[in-house]
């Protein structure tokens, strides 16, 4: 009887550390087609960097990591259909997409799950907004800190102008547009019109309709909100109107997979925002950021872009949540990501604990002239800073973000 006792109870201790050896699994649901693919493309690497990195400084918790991924296409449906698969998996965690729409969609189904969900590119300000939860984490800027630091720039280098908006019918789009005119005081419609194009699934007619209209008018800003390949054929339709030589093009969200599926010709002079490039680094005094862009730029033989930045970060704070926490359970989680404080791959950034919104700071860029670009080994160096805004400035106050919850009949704290 007692070494029957003993084999069982060895047995059991075999059991429990096969089970403490299995890999962890982190779930990414990201855009592999559709209009974002690019994008969701660069999230798959800065992930799988991620991971590879922290495994070889062995893992998280005594486990190894894997990633398990599943194409959202930038549809909320897919993406939350991609939740409940990625549930059923196993995973420990959830992250990506490149839509603000899909982004707070899979984050409600993840909450359902008891789930952390971390989004990657979702710039709307609902995410953290009138949307948010408490098992969401924005790891990018929102629309009001794009638009603080681009109306600093714009107002400065060209105030008092006529803008034409050409806006993504859905809540990036439309709070991306709504802060931009009040940092730009570009608020009367009348003078400053606006037309909106679907999301998803926008015809070239959709762009060209509406470009035609902007040529039409006395504007001379002409605000494209739109991101990925459908800002890229606006951007061909509009040089064949002649207007990327008559205004000046503002592209409030830019990425570096934009650029170059444009071309630097292209989207030569337009101004946007980002929240990471590959320059950042240097500007800061990031050596985090620069061994990031070093190791990216080695095994990928290209620069990393802001997309491929945060799913890396995603991934390297979550592990550090979890090492600080002791514990994969999300609610450990939560407590070890509101409030912290850290330095990753630019200057200090902070989780905040009432919305769980990232603070950081903010740039405004403008695509160099084509010749410059060339100049680089990689042709990559794609954008100047011209504007930089520090983390805390863009963001709303604690008052500010309870009144828009209460206005559309949020509770005022997390749920």
């Amino acid at each position: 009887m007692r070494r029957l006792l003993a084999f069982l109870a060895l047995c059991a201790g075999f059991n429990a550390f096969t089970h403490a050896a299995d890999p962890i699994t982190l779930g990414l649901s990201y855009p592999r087609t559709g209009s974002y693919k690019e994008e969701g493309l660069s999230q798959m690497r800065g992930a799988l960097l991620a991971i590879d990195e922290l495994n070889a400084q062995g893992g998280v918790l005594g486990r190894s990591l894997r990633l398990s991924s599943l194409d959202d296409a930038s549809r909320p449906k897919k993406a939350e259909r991609n939740v409940d698969k990625l549930a059923k998996e196993g995973v420990s965690m959830l992250f990506g997409g490149a839509s603000s729409a899909v982004a707070i969609a899979a984050s409600k189904r993840a909450a359902e799950h008891r789930l952390l969900y971390f989004g990657t590119l979702t710039y709307s300000n609902d995410t953290t907004g009138k949307d948010g939860h408490r098992f969401m984490f924005r790891e990018c800027n929102n629309a009001w800190m794009s638009a603080q630091v681009l109306g600093q720039y714009l107002n400065k280098q060209l105030p008092n102008k006529r803008y034409f908006y050409i806006t993504s019918d859905y809540t990036w789009g439309h709070t991306t547009e709504s802060s931009l005119r009040q940092t730009t005081n570009t608020q009367d419609t009348a003078l400053h019109p606006s037309l909106k194009v679907p999301f998803p699934g926008a015809s070239l007619a959709s762009y060209q309709t509406a470009l035609t209209q902007a040529a039409a008018s006395d504007a001379q800003v002409l605000a494209l909100v739109l991101f990925g390949e459908d800002l890229v054929r606006a951007m061909r339709i509009a040089k064949d109107l002649g207007l990327t030589e008559r205004m000046q093009i503002v592209a409030p969200n830019l990425t570096q997979s934009i650029v170059e599926q444009a071309g630097p010709g292209l989207m030569e002079g337009v101004v946007g925002t980002e929240p990471w490039t590959w320059r950042v680094p240097e500007l800061e005094n990031s050596a985090l950021g620069k061994a990031f862009v070093k190791a990216y730029s080695e095994r990928y033989a290209m620069y990393p872009s802001s997309s491929a930045a945060s799913a890396y970060s995603i991934v390297q704070q979550w592990a550090d949540a979890a090492k600080r926490a002791g514990s994969l359970d999300s609610e450990a989680l939560i407590k070890a990501l509101e409030g912290h404080s850290y330095t990753l791959l630019k200057d200090r950034q902070q989780w905040r604990s009432f919305d769980h919104q990232n603070v950081q700071t903010v740039y405004a860029v403008k695509v160099k002239p084509r010749a410059e670009v060339l100049k680089d080994p990689l042709k990559q160096d794609y954008f100047e800073i011209v504007e930089r805004l520090d983390g805390g400035n863009g963001l709303p106050d604690l008052a500010t973000w309870q009144a828009e919850r209460r206005n559309a009949g949020q509770p005022l704290a997390l749920q």
